[in-house]
């Protein structure tokens, strides 16, 4: 069974707000630095935020200053606030730690920005 599950994705209009969460089971991830990753059709996964363990965030410059990753470590449960969104959004998000864990890609969440 993977340990993260995604959710939190939908359709929206460019310029609208979502937020993502990822859920962890069976095992604790307070330690690690996590990420939200993303895929578009035909391209490669890319990372676009990532949280250490102590808090600190860094962002790719592609969302950098819309995108806002958090995280809370009694929930076991990590955030991403997306806003300002833009067609070029559209992707599979995922989450994983940072660098990621080839046995903990799930599923992902879509997330379609169309008008």
């Amino acid at each position: 069974q993977v340990p993260l599950v995604e959710s939190g994705g939908g359709l929206v209009q460019p310029g609208g707000s979502l937020r993502l969460s990822c859920a962890a089971s069976g095992t604790r991830f307070n330690g690690n630095a996590m990420g939200w990753y993303r895929q578009a059709p035909g391209k490669a996964r890319e990372l676009v935020a990532h949280i250490r363990s102590g808090g600190i965030t860094n962002y790719s410059d592609s969302v950098k200053g819309r995108f806002s990753i958090s995280r809370n470590n009694a929930k076991n449960t990590v955030y991403l606030q997306m806003r300002g969104l833009k067609p070029e959004d559209t992707a599979v998000y995922y989450c994983n730690t940072q660098p990621p864990n080839a046995f903990y890609w799930g599923q992902g969440t879509q997330v379609t920005v169309s008008s």
